[in-house]
């Protein structure tokens, strides 16, 4: 759907540049809306709105928790962002998952219905 690929584009960037406290209603305000006339399940949408804000506080240019990491660790800045590249694809890897093959996120809420 070319619409939660879109979603998942905007949010990465919003996520990298925004604290996800500040950006998840912001932005579910006003997205939330167009994915239900989509007929994305909400919950859905609102796992994947989370994963995509949670993938951006670990990306530059902000990646405020790349920082917190450097200072607890005492390892440089740099250090880090070198190795987490990986983790980072494999995370984008798990997001499409979630957005593309819905049972996976939503079987416990399927099961318990």
């Amino acid at each position: 759907m070319v619409f939660l690929i879109l979603v998942n584009m905007v949010l990465l960037i919003v996520g990298c540049l925004m604290n996800a406290a500040a950006a998840l209603p912001l932005f579910a305000s006003i997205l939330l809306p167009a994915a239900i006339s989509f007929g994305v399940d909400p919950l859905l949408f609102g796992i994947i709105m989370v994963v995509n804000l949670s993938i951006g506080t670990i990306t530059p240019p902000v990646g405020v928790d790349l920082f917190v990491a450097a200072t607890i660790s005492k390892i440089s800045l740099e250090e880090i962002m070198a190795k987490i590249w990986p983790y980072i694809v494999v995370v984008i890897i798990d997001l499409l998952i979630i957005t593309y093959y819905p049972p996976i996120s939503l079987w416990l809420v399927n099961f318990l219905k």
